[in-house]
């Protein structure tokens, strides 16, 4: 048996430090390879640790709640593998999915692990890895991606499937599927009638907290919807909201500035006084934008997506910046950075605060997969797991403050970027068309620059362009 202390590891990102959020293992459980040992909050993010050893643990050096730095000693394993093998961990998964081989692939790389100090403390000076797979744990290093092999497949008849065959039971007989695309069905509690839902229906109603068996289907067979459950959830919020709570009998409540809450300050701090802002909006008629998404959640090609204004302003804004491309750009002391891509930034607000994940190489992005990415990078900040590398490289940005009612504001700039670009509320109001006074839809789109690289006469046709896509979306396909 041998003792290992596992120490906090550097999750990449430059963080020195970590707040431990909640501990999945108990003194006396026994772990396993890969096994989430761990829930972190850094300056970013929510992460989970996988553990590079296996064994029992003996003891939890740390208390949910307190921040430690890096390197320091946060869990004791005891191993069945001796000392010096203790020190050469297998291959170990970091936070995003990759593997980091305990060995590295040529000499001259860097040692996956040092040798554990007189005190059983796993080494932490190993330096991330440029080329590696992203974030890498302290003391295991970084050896690029991991090798793969083609997948063998049994020669029918052959020798492997005659096993399976002999061994394996008979199956059930396959449950025919409600409808096409992988749809899920359930009995409702109240009737025999199923629910009709695809699965990603279904983990948006878990995640808004929507009873399905109680949401009126409104798809061509009798499917809940993506709207379906929104419609719901938006009822529910309401009635929910009806209720006031009364005031807490402490007079204050003090909360410490730490995590998220601080990387906002700062950031915000560092932007509204560093970068001189200058905002414009303008009004538009949003009829003909609300009537193309209809004909797109009515295609086959959307089906299961979410189709929101948000998509459409996304793409707006992609074709603008080509259009004007110096509001995609970065300021330094010495030179202003033009950037020829797109990594689309969206303000999320989640329970933890606001953040900035961005979508990577929008600007190549049918509108299916822009759909596809807003979804799912919508859908990860609310669960809280959204990863740093998600939330570096941001080029522009667009926050939706309509959802929250809002008609327009003025956002402050992402640091590190010179644009941002507000969607307000979309509502009906009487507006002028052809002399007469007719409802329509209409927006208020607001932007902030900064002003050191983005003069007025810019900001103007870079949010004129973008109104022009918001009252005629048909300017995208020419």
């Amino acid at each position: 048996m041998s003792e290992i202390r596992f120490p906090l590891p550097d999750v990449g990102e430059g963080l020195t430090e970590a707040e431990i959020v909640q501990w999945r293992v108990a003194p006396g459980d026994r772990i396993v390879l890969d096994q989430v040992f761990v829930e972190i909050e850094t300056a970013k993010s929510l992460v989970e640790l996988p553990s590079a050893f296996e064994g029992v643990v003996s003891e939890l050096l740390v208390d949910e709640g307190r921040t430690v730095d890096v390197g320091t000693p946060i869990l004791v394993i005891q191993t069945d593998a001796p000392a010096a093998d203790a020190a050469a961990p297998a291959p170990a998964a970091v936070p995003g999915g990759a593997t980091a081989p305990a060995t590295p692939p040529a000499p001259t790389a860097p040692a996956a692990a040092a040798p554990p100090a007189s005190d059983g403390t796993v080494a932490s000076h190993a330096p991330a890895s440029s080329e590696g797979g992203g974030a890498v744990l302290v003391g295991h290093g970084s050896s690029g991606p991991a090798p793969t092999r083609r997948q063998r497949h049994p020669i029918p008849g052959g020798a492997h499937e005659r096993l399976a065959t002999q061994s394996e039971p008979p199956a059930p007989a396959p449950v025919p599927e409600a409808t096409a695309g992988d749809a899920s069905m359930a009995p409702r509690p109240d009737s025999r009638v199923p629910v009709i839902a695809k699965p990603p229906i279904r983990k948006l109603a878990k995640d808004l907290g929507v009873d399905l068996s109680r949401v009126a289907p409104t798809g061509p067979i009798g499917e809940v919807t993506r709207d379906d459950v929104i419609r719901e959830a938006s009822q529910a919020s309401v009635f929910r909201n009806i209720q006031t709570p009364e005031l807490p009998a402490d007079r204050e409540t003090r909360i410490p500035v730490k995590g998220v809450r601080k990387a906002i300050a700062n950031a915000m701090v560092q932007s509204a006084y560093s970068a001189p802002h200058v905002s414009v909006f303008v009004d538009v008629d949003a009829t003909r934008t609300m009537e193309y998404l209809k004909r797109l959640k009515a295609s086959p090609d959307y089906a299961g997506v979410r189709v929101s204004p948000l998509l459409i302003m996304a793409k707006a804004m992609i074709w603008a910046v080509r259009r004007n491309p110096s509001v995609n750009a970065q300021w330094t002391d010495d030179e202003i950075i033009v950037k020829h891509y797109v990594n689309l930034g969206v303000a999320a607000a989640t329970p933890r605060g606001l953040i900035v994940p961005n979508v990577k190489e929008a600007q190549g992005m049918t509108m299916v997969e822009l759909a596809a990415g807003l979804e799912q990078l919508t859908l990860t900040a609310r669960e809280g797991k959204t990863q740093p590398a998600e939330m570096q490289g941001g080029t522009i940005t667009v926050t939706n403050i309509g959802v929250f009612g809002m008609d327009t504001g003025t956002p402050i700039l992402n640091p590190g970027e010179v644009a941002i670009v507000a969607l307000g509320t979309i509502k009906q109001k009487p507006w002028v068309v052809d002399g007469e006074v007719r409802p329509r839809f209409v927006t208020t789109i607001g932007a902030s620059f900064d002003h050191r690289v983005v003069d007025g006469d810019v900001a103007s046709r870079f949010l004129a362009d973008v109104a022009s896509i918001i009252e005629e979306p048909a300017l995208l396909l020419e």
